[in-house]
């Protein structure tokens, strides 16, 4: 599956926010919780899925080859990224709903994540900068002459 990256990952090996690749394998965490314990709670035809740790990714146009045993030149592992965001509780009730003290209730979230987003398709403004094998373009000019541009530059990025 073709993805692109959401995130910095390794600025200097050219891993940044906007690559693309192809999704190859999820790696998983392996003896994490005992399956015996959850086999007593769920049904037989249950599966329990272990954390994912990190996802296999190839990436072709990457400044450096990849020596990692066992993995081919251009395949490299993803780690799973952890990002914590506070959001004030208040900001989310009603007006009527929100407490009459000056005091926030802030909350602390925690998300694990890929920092990989599926990539079929991608607008005009994310392929700026890249070279691409194909294009589709929907040629009908919008009203405005500002339009113009976005039907010449996905097609200046063509390969020929």
């Amino acid at each position: 599956m073709p993805v692109i990256s959401t995130q910095n990952i390794a600025i200097e090996l050219g891993l940044i926010n906007g690559v693309n690749g192809i999704f190859r394998q999820l790696v998983y965490q392996e003896g994490s919780v005992s399956t015996d314990i959850i086999s007593e709670e769920f049904s037989t035809n249950a599966r329990y899925v272990h954390r994912p740790l990190y996802a296999l990714v190839e990436i072709t146009k990457l400044k450096i080859e990849c020596n990692v045993e066992q993995l081919q030149p251009k395949l490299i592992p993803i780690l799973v990224m952890e990002q914590t965001f506070r959001v004030d509780r208040g900001d989310m009730l009603p007006k009527d709903k929100k407490p009459k003290s000056n005091r926030k209730a802030v909350l602390s979230i925690k998300r694990r994540a890929l920092p990989l987003v599926p990539a079929y398709c991608i607008t005009t403004h994310k392929s700026q900068g890249q070279t691409l094998n194909k294009v589709v373009i929907d040629l009908k000019l919008p009203n405005e002459t500002d339009g113009i541009a976005s039907v010449y530059v996905p097609l200046s990025q063509v390969k020929r």
